[in-house]
């Protein structure tokens, strides 16, 4: 017996914007929270919390500025309305980090905790982003790219480039702090080998 058809569903304006303010304030909070741990994890928001530790500038401010090079990228690769989503999602994170600590206030939170629940917090943000057809921006745009264009799992390209980012971050944290941020990478990437998929969701 074969399986009715079932027609895809398109988002509608009102679902887009809930679903950026989802995402950006998933992936923010898993940032706040990695930061308030000492630790890095893998993608363009490892990075931006990697060279917070070595430059007076915020996660979120370094985020949106290391950004551009790959939304350039993606006008071509992906189209303009990919990249035009990207970039509101990109400066979402930015504006968010900015307004996070207006709302809460975290004192403390345990590493190992932070490693997995940051992990899978910035997982689904970027999960629930591309599900409407945005990305982060920096590695994710290559990582949806590749798996649109080559039908490379974006979970799998993702931890490869992660493996390189902590590599060198392991250069400038504790050998503990350096295994927690490769935790969290894997978290992250797991959210996305698991769920971000052919046959597994039908709105777009």
């Amino acid at each position: 017996m074969t399986t009715p058809h079932v027609p895809a569903l398109r988002h509608s304006l009102a679902e887009d914007i809930y679903a950026f303010f989802i995402g950006c304030s998933l992936i923010v909070m898993g940032i706040l929270c990695l930061h308030k741990a000492g630790l890095v994890t893998g993608g363009m928001a490892g990075v931006a919390l990697l060279l917070s530790y070595l430059v007076p500038v915020s996660p979120g401010n370094l985020f949106t500025l290391i950004n551009f090079p790959f939304l350039l990228f993606a006008i071509r690769a992906m189209g303009t309305g990919f990249a035009f989503r990207t970039m509101l999602a990109s400066f979402g994170v930015t504006f968010a980090a900015g307004e996070m600590p207006l709302v809460m206030n975290l004192s403390y939170i345990n590493p190992l905790f932070s490693a997995l629940f940051s992990g899978t917090m910035i997982g689904l943000g970027i999960l629930c982003l591309a599900r409407h057809q945005a990305g982060v921006g920096g590695t994710g745009i290559i990582c949806l790219w590749l798996q649109k264009a080559r039908g490379i799992n974006a979970g799998r390209v993702q931890i490869t480039i992660d493996a390189v980012i902590l590599s060198v971050s392991a250069f400038y944290l504790p050998l503990d702090k350096a295994a927690l941020s490769a935790l969290s990478a894997v978290a992250t990437s797991g959210v996305l080998i698991a769920y971000h998929r052919p046959g597994r969701y039908i709105g777009h």
